[in-house]
């Protein structure tokens, strides 16, 4: 996999204007793209740069962090507060976002998303409100683990860390979770499924595979 050096601010601006030409495989005019990675990797960052690119092109745009679908600490700690297979398989609660954010962007769909679901530090349900999503709205999810879930993202990039970026960058009373990323990278292959992989070793310097179809 060849990678080019480029900026952070121009990676924004490609990928918007590659999205925006972007249709859903339903024929629905609501888009959802992903941008997958440890927390180490800073997707938000991506995300909401991502995000404002978008809205210089007119779109409607709602960035969906996946740690507001994290499952009750109940069903997270089943198995300990450090489960490293337990934080890939079962910390995300998958079946809301299918439910609040993937459902309502199919054709036909409501488009009435829910934002966040799971307030993880009270560990209680949050009170967002419900967005009405317009139609050509994009709704960019971020987060670990997204790649292998079939979400049915016209856009997903993946963030990748080497594993001794992603050793450092991780605070050291996080790096339980390290096994957990060499699983992702071994069973689901991230860097094959995404139609954009960055290098982003360094946040100041990434570097990326190109879009998809060119050269």
């Amino acid at each position: 996999m060849r990678f080019e050096a480029i900026t952070r601010e121009r990676l924004a601006r490609e990928l918007a204007r590659y999205g925006d030409g972007r249709s859903a495989a339903d024929g629905g005019s609501r888009l959802a793209f992903g941008i997958d990675g440890a927390p180490a990797a800073r997707t938000g960052e991506t995300a909401g740069r991502l995000a404002e690119e978008l809205g210089l092109l007119g779109r409607s745009v709602l960035v969906v962090p996946t740690e507001g679908f994290l499952r009750p600490a109940s069903l997270r700690y089943e198995y300990g507060k450090r489960d490293p297979d337990a934080y890939l398989d079962g910390w995300y609660d998958t079946g809301a976002l299918w439910r609040e954010v993937f459902g309502p962007l199919e054709a036909g769909g409501s488009g009435r998303v829910l934002p966040d679901l799971w307030d993880p530090v009270t560990d209680r349900a949050t009170r967002t409100p419900y967005r009405q999503l317009p139609e050509g709205a994009v709704v960019i999810v971020h987060g670990p683990f997204l790649l292998g879930q079939w979400f049915p993202f016209a856009l997903g990039v993946h963030l990748r860390l080497s594993p001794g970026a992603l050793r450092r960058r991780t605070a050291e009373d996080e790096r339980w979770t390290l096994p957990a990323f060499a699983r992702y990278e071994d069973e689901v292959g991230p860097t094959e499924r995404a139609d954009v992989v960055v290098r982003a070793d360094d946040p100041s310097r990434p570097a990326w595979t190109g879009l998809p179809g060119a050269g």
